[in-house]
């Protein structure tokens, strides 16, 4: 499919984050992403838009894949490497909490950044019969399973500030075909009560998924499925999770969508769009293609009214499955993040 993207995220972050010490160690390593960052009163030469705010409102994992390689290839000597891939290890990506009992890793995520007075930013994706059978296979066995999943998702956020990308997929495969009709009226009920569940965490925001243009071209395709699924209870929609569509393209297609469904603002996964979309040989073009970069930095001054972030929620250097050499879905692969933020423009 043209649309097809996977997110299997192999879940390593803070692992012994149940010892004081370590979780105040973390707290003490959070910092704003660093580096030559431009302000946000500027403007990216290369783009033409804004910059990315050094003061970034979300929390960057200090133990994360990209933290730990750097780490190791200071040790080893590899300096260059190193200082190219902080362009990763020093800025905000989402986490994505096990399938098989989220809340420490959340709880841990929320003491950490609660010490740098930042948001985390999360993705809920265990939707019962996810991903069509292919390279995220898998998901809730069932509704009731689901309810207590993100029941628990939910409750380990509690008051803390935090993002939420709901299900990933979840409506674009309603709307593609890939996902049997007989599954459709559950998962519409489940992505609605899922909504609810996590507004009730007094600063939690939750953006339904809605794709990417290349994949639902039509927007009206998708608007009657976030319809139902609650849009009109979330905090927005979310964009080219895992894809690299560009920004001028998924912009436009977010205009459209929004003005479909009652104006409802939108964010954007910039995290590997930096070179745009694979062209010429496009079989499974979302799969571990050749040749990407790193997008726009992420960034809450978009300088467009709907648009609410820039964000890395697709993990930059996991893997999207087992295609041109990669791993397993989620597994992190350092030479493929490494030339992501070698080609990056910022």
């Amino acid at each position: 499919m043209s649309g097809r993207r996977t997110i299997r995220r192999v879940f390593g972050v803070l692992p012994a984050l149940a010892s004081v010490a370590l979780a105040a160690a973390l707290t003490a390593g959070c910092s704003a992403p660093g580096g030559a960052t431009p302000t946000a009163a500027e403007a990216d030469p290369v783009r033409g838009e804004p910059a990315p705010s050094a003061a970034s409102p979300y929390w960057v994992d200090p133990d994360s894949d990209a933290a730990r390689q750097v780490r190791a290839w200071d040790r080893q000597g590899r300096e260059e490497d190193a200082k190219a891939l902080r362009r990763i290890a020093d800025r905000p990506v989402a986490l994505w909490p096990a399938w098989d009992g989220p809340a420490p890793e959340i709880r841990a995520a929320a003491k950490a950044a609660a010490g740098t007075g930042k948001s985390v930013l999360l993705v809920a994706y265990n939707i019962p019969h996810r991903d069509c059978g292919l390279y995220s296979a898998g998901g809730a066995k069932d509704a009731d399973a689901y309810r207590t999943w993100i029941g628990e998702f939910a409750d380990a956020i509690g008051g803390a500030p935090a993002t939420v990308i709901l299900e990933p997929d979840a409506l674009p495969h309603i709307a593609d075909g890939c996902t049997p009709p007989e599954h459709h009226a559950e998962r519409y009920q489940l992505l609605s009560e899922a909504v609810d569940t996590l507004k009730a965490g007094p600063r939690t925001k939750v953006y339904l998924d809605a794709g990417n243009p290349d994949w639902i071209v039509e927007p009206n395709k998708i608007a009657e499925p976030l319809r139902l699924a609650g849009i009109d209870r979330a905090d927005g929609f979310s964009l080219n999770v895992s894809n690299f569509q560009s920004n001028a393209s998924v912009k436009e297609y977010g205009a459209l969508l929004s003005d479909s469904v009652g104006g409802a603002h939108y964010v954007i996964d910039t995290s590997r769009n930096g070179g745009g979309p694979l062209t010429g040989g496009r079989a499974e073009a979302w799969c571990n293609p050749p040749g990407r970069a790193l997008g726009t930095p992420p960034t809450t001054d978009t300088r467009d009214d709907r648009l609410d972030a820039y964000l890395w929620i697709k993990r930059p250097g996991e893997s999207d499955g087992t295609c041109r050499g990669g791993p397993e879905a989620g597994t992190w692969w350092p030479e493929y993040a490494l030339g992501l933020a070698r080609r990056a423009k910022s």
